[in-house]
């Protein structure tokens, strides 16, 4: 419930990832004396994932969770920072994993990113519970990291991943109906999305010269037409429609999950379409939580930038 001058879904999403709350979450964490280590995850097949382990020296641990950030997002986003300080005061340490291609880790992996690549960073999350063993784990995720989580929670049982709970905020449901609703939406977000991805390939290509041989045109051309275009060159998928399918979790998709899943969405929401959440169907097992304003993974609730999303997050990982 944001006071009225905070209920612009626009204005939500602008200050979820501003650097003034990026700033917020630095503050909560050096306040609580909080540290972090630096560790790289194995994914798999020689993949290697960038994570950052963080606790408060001489904590009594209650469990491990992962974070997983949002597309062009990275472990340092002001969410990921502030869910991390909310998770250490409850006891819990914290790892906050970098998707291949985020943060900077670029240099990591010869191939670029895309959002099939659950496998790695199951492989990564396994890898996380094996370092930091006898710890009851629980995972959150927003937006894409939403998606990845509730994936993750779908695969865990046959990787033997000890999931004991996860939460997704803002996760992406449908990506076919994501990708129209940035196309048809305020064309902020679009560019927001092209420009930070652009620049991550142009930043792979210097890295990967012979490798990577796309050039300035290609990476001009919009959202839909730069997946296309990566899809058909990067990938197995084929198509695009392929592609967007691989890593959908509408319908019934999580028919059979098996691990406690507790989701929170904004109906004012103006990238993910609410209406794509008004026809899933969940299991029993999981639940899903509507709030009447947040925009895209905001949910801030004053001046300071404070949000409702990491409590949520918090709340709802170390009840269960």
């Amino acid at each position: 419930m944001p006071p009225r001058w905070l209920r612009n879904a626009h204005l939500q999403s602008i200050l979820s990832s501003s650097d003034l709350r990026r700033r917020r979450g630095l503050r909560r964490l050096q306040a609580l004396g909080a540290q972090s280590t630096e560790h790289i995850f194995d994914g798999g097949a020689g993949v290697r994932l960038q994570g950052w382990h963080t606790l408060i020296p001489g904590m009594e641990v209650r469990g491990l969770a992962l974070l997983l950030h949002g597309w062009e997002g990275s472990a340092e986003s002001s969410y990921m920072r502030m869910t991390a300080a909310s998770l250490l005061e409850a006891g819990y340490e914290v790892v906050r994993l970098n998707f291949r291609d985020h943060g900077d880790t670029h240099h990591l992996n010869e191939e670029i990113f895309h959002s099939c690549l659950l496998p790695e960073v199951l492989h990564a999350a396994c890898d996380v519970a094996q370092r930091f063993p006898q710890r009851p784990m629980v995972a959150a995720g927003y937006s894409l990291g939403g998606n990845f989580v509730l994936r993750l929670a779908l695969r865990a049982p046959q990787a033997g991943l000890p999931l004991k709970h996860v939460a997704a905020v803002c996760p992406v449901l449908d990506p076919h109906s994501a990708l129209l609703g940035m196309e048809r939406g305020l064309p902020l977000y679009h560019w927001y999305f092209q420009r930070r991805w652009r620049r991550s390939l142009e930043r792979k290509r210097a890295l990967f010269p012979e490798r990577h041989l796309y050039d300035d045109q290609t990476l001009s051309l919009s959202v839909r037409e730069l997946t296309r275009w990566m899809v058909e060159h990067e990938t197995d998928f084929g198509t695009l429609e392929n592609y967007l399918d691989g890593y959908s979790v509408a319908g019934n998709r999580l028919a059979t999950l098996a691990v406690p899943a507790n989701i929170l969405m904004a109906q004012d929401d103006p990238v993910i379409p609410f209406a794509d959440f008004a026809r899933w169907q969940l299991p029993p097992i999981a639940r899903l939580e509507v709030a009447r304003w947040g925009g895209h993974c905001g949910f801030i609730e004053n001046a300071q930038c404070d949000g409702f999303g990491e409590r949520w997050v918090t709340d709802r990982l170390t009840s269960c």
